[in-house]
C-alpha cells in the first residue's frame, strides 16, 4: 500500500518528490486534485492508504537548454523567429544532459524506468535519448540507434537503444502550440531518420497540423491537454515512466494540482521547471481510470483452512453473553 496525505479527493492525485522556489499559478481545479493537508490536521487524520497497483511513478523532465531559450532570454521577440524552428540543444544543453544522465545512473533510476515518453520535438528527443538511452552506438550491436550521428548539427555521436527502455513519441505532451516556430515540429518522416528507435506510431499525421502561425493555444487549453495526457497514461501497463517535455506544458498541467495542499507541497508540484530538471511524482488513480490488477497482492487461504479472526468473532458474537 502507498500512504498519502489526502482527505479530500475526486479521481487522481499527485505526490511530489522535489522542490524549487519559483512561483506557480492556481487555475480552478478539475477532477484531478492533489492531496489536502490542512495545518491543523494531525498526522493520522492526514493519511490515506491506496493500493499500489492504483499508482504510477512519473519522472517528469523538462528538456535541456535549447538555442531558443538563449535567444528568447536576450529578446522575447526572438521566439517568433523562424530561425529557431524546432530548436535543438546548445552545447551547454548537452552538458546538462550529461549531468542529468549521471544523476539518473547514480540514483538507480536508470534501472527502474520501464518507458520513456517524449514530446516529438528535436530538443526533447535529444534530451530523452541523451539521459535515458544506451551508450554510444557501435556497428556491432545490430539494433537501431535511438539517435543517429550529428542530429541537429550537434556533433554528437549516435546513441544506442541497447539496454534502454522503449521510447514513445506522444503529441499530447507537446509545448504550448502556435505562433512560436521553435515549438513547431518537423515531419515524422524526418524524425524517423534522426531517431530510428523511437516509436512514432501514435502520431497520426506526418506533417505538423497542430501548430498554427497566428493562433496561440490558450493556457486553459494547455492545462486541459495535460489532464488528457494523464488520463492516457492510465492506458499504459508500465508503472514507472519518464516523461520528457516542456516548461509551458508542465507548468499549465501541474498548476491544477495541489490547491488544497500545504504550500510547500503545492510548490513542489507546480513551480516552473529549470532546463533539464527532473522531479519524481506519484500519481494515484482514485476513479478506476486504469484497470490493471495487482501483480504483488496474494489472496491467501491456499490451501483452504478454517479462519475466523478473533476481532471478527467479537463482532459476530457480541451481546450473546460470552466473555471476550
Amino acid at each position: 500500500m502507498l500512504i498519502i496525505r489526502d482527505p479530500i479527493l475526486q479521481n487522481s492525485i499527485f505526490v511530489p518528490g522535489s522542490i524549487s522556489k519559483r512561483g506557480c499559478a492556481s487555475p480552478p481545479s478539475p477532477s484531478f486534485l492533489c492531496c489536502s493537508y490542512p495545518s491543523d490536521m494531525d498526522t493520522a487524520a492526514g493519511q490515506i492508504l491506496y493500493p499500489l497497483h492504483r499508482c504510477k511513478t512519473l519522472h517528469l523532465v523538462r528538456h535541456a537548454q535549447g538555442f531558443h531559450n538563449v535567444e528568447g532570454e536576450k529578446d522575447f521577440e526572438a521566439y517568433k523567429s523562424y530561425d529557431l524552428f524546432d530548436a535543438n540543444l546548445t552545447p551547454l544543453g548537452w552538458k546538462q544532459v550529461e549531468n542529468l544522465r549521471g544523476h539518473v545512473k547514480a540514483s538507480g533510476l536508470s534501472k527502474t524506468i520501464e518507458l520513456v515518453i517524449v514530446s516529438p520535438l528535436l530538443r526533447t528527443m535529444q534530451t530523452a535519448v541523451g539521459v535515458f538511452g544506451g551508450e554510444a552506438c557501435t556497428d556491432e550491436t545490430g539494433v537501431p540507434p535511438l539517435m543517429n550521428n550529428d542530429v541537429g548539427d550537434s556533433g554528437r555521436p549516435a546513441i544506442s537503444s541497447l539496454n534502454a527502455p522503449p521510447f514513445i513519441a506522444v503529441e499530447l505532451c507537446r509545448e504550448h502550440l502556435g505562433v512560436h516556430p521553435c515549438d513547431k515540429r518537423r515531419s515524422i518522416t524526418d524524425y524517423r531518420h534522426m531517431f530510428p528507435a523511437i516509436d512514432f506510431s501514435l502520431i497520426e499525421n506526418d506533417e505538423d497540423i497542430l501548430w498554427k502561425p497566428d493562433i496561440r493555444e490558450k493556457n486553459e487549453e494547455v492545462a486541459a491537454r495535460g489532464l488528457k495526457f494523464l488520463e492516457w497514461l492510465w492506458t499504459r501497463k508500465e508503472k514507472e515512466i519518464a516523461v520528457v517535455t516542456h516548461s509551458g506544458f508542465l507548468f499549465r498541467s501541474l498548476s491544477a494540482f495541489g490547491n488544497d495542499c500545504h504550500p510547500t507541497v503545492k510548490s513542489e508540484i507546480c513551480t516552473h521547471f529549470a532546463n533539464c530538471e527532473l522531479r519524481s511524482m506519484v500519481v494515484v488513480d482514485k476513479g478506476m481510470i486504469g484497470s490493471d490488477e495487482s501483480s504483488t497482492n496474494y489472496p491467501g487461504k491456499i490451501p483452504f483452512g478454517l479462519d475466523l479472526p478473533s476481532d471478527v468473532a467479537d463482532e459476530k458474537y457480541a451481546g450473546n453473553g460470552l466473555p471476550n
